[in-house]
């Protein structure tokens, strides 16, 4: 069975711990594993440049809140993500078998 990881990205483009959650997101893919990567709170600033699309055409599962989209004037009207609520976050943490939140 293939193992799964979740990672919550709640930073913005410029702070360290973006880098970081790309570089963690990036190694797992390169060791086949699943990823799943909630982007909420400033970490919806990322939508703005190319790095998590990039994640996700290596086979990330890309999930944005919608909410922190709203609270921040970003639209949620891009076909790439997929914009949800904190349901998808509690069950991403049920359903993998490690999570890590780098703030």
């Amino acid at each position: 069975m293939q193992k799964k990881m979740a990672i919550v990205l709640t930073t913005k483009p410029e702070d360290p711990g973006t880098k970081t959650t790309l570089e963690v997101a990036r190694t797992a893919l390169d060791k086949k594993i699943d990823v799943y990567l909630y982007v909420t709170d400033d970490g919806v600033y990322n939508l703005k440049n190319d790095s998590l699309f990039d994640l996700k055409k290596q086979g990330a599962k890309l999930f944005v809140c919608a909410y922190g989209c709203q609270n921040r004037n970003i639209p949620i009207d891009d076909p790439r993500a997929t914009y949800c609520g904190l349901v998808i976050l509690s069950t991403l943490m049920e359903g993998t078998d490690r999570f890590f939140s780098l703030n």
